[in-house]
């Protein structure tokens, strides 16, 4: 069994920066690739970046050049650094990660319960 657990949201005006964490805990054999979503009201959830465990990322083409997503698999911790934001980034931010649970199996995935981040006008 896996956990994520995201912090870092919060409100911030337009221009600004915010950094998101998420850790993962419990009991695996490896975490695999890790990624953000976010879900705006009323709109569905969608990619902002994934980033596996050698370091390749990708990104969504509405974040590219202000988002910069990173790892410490030695803390089996993802981040999100996100500059220049813009109203329209508002929305919850949920953290996602493939593991595998035993040296036999991969491609489970997991869920964080999500983190908002609000960002004024």
């Amino acid at each position: 069994q896996v956990q994520l657990v995201e912090s870092g949201g919060g409100l911030v005006q337009a221009g600004g920066s915010l950094r998101l964490s998420c850790a993962a805990s419990g009991r695996f054999f490896s975490i695999n690739d890790m990624g953000w979503y976010r879900q705006a009201p009323g709109k569905q959830r969608e990619l902002v970046a994934t980033i596996t465990s050698g370091g390749s990322t990708n990104y969504a083409d509405s974040v590219k050049g202000r988002f910069t997503i990173s790892r410490d698999n030695a803390k089996n911790t993802v981040y999100v650094q996100m500059n220049s934001l813009k109203p329209d980034d508002t929305a919850v931010y949920y953290c996602n990660a493939h593991y595998s649970p035993n040296y036999f199996q991969r491609g489970l995935e997991v869920w964080g319960q999500g983190t908002l981040v609000t960002v004024s006008s």
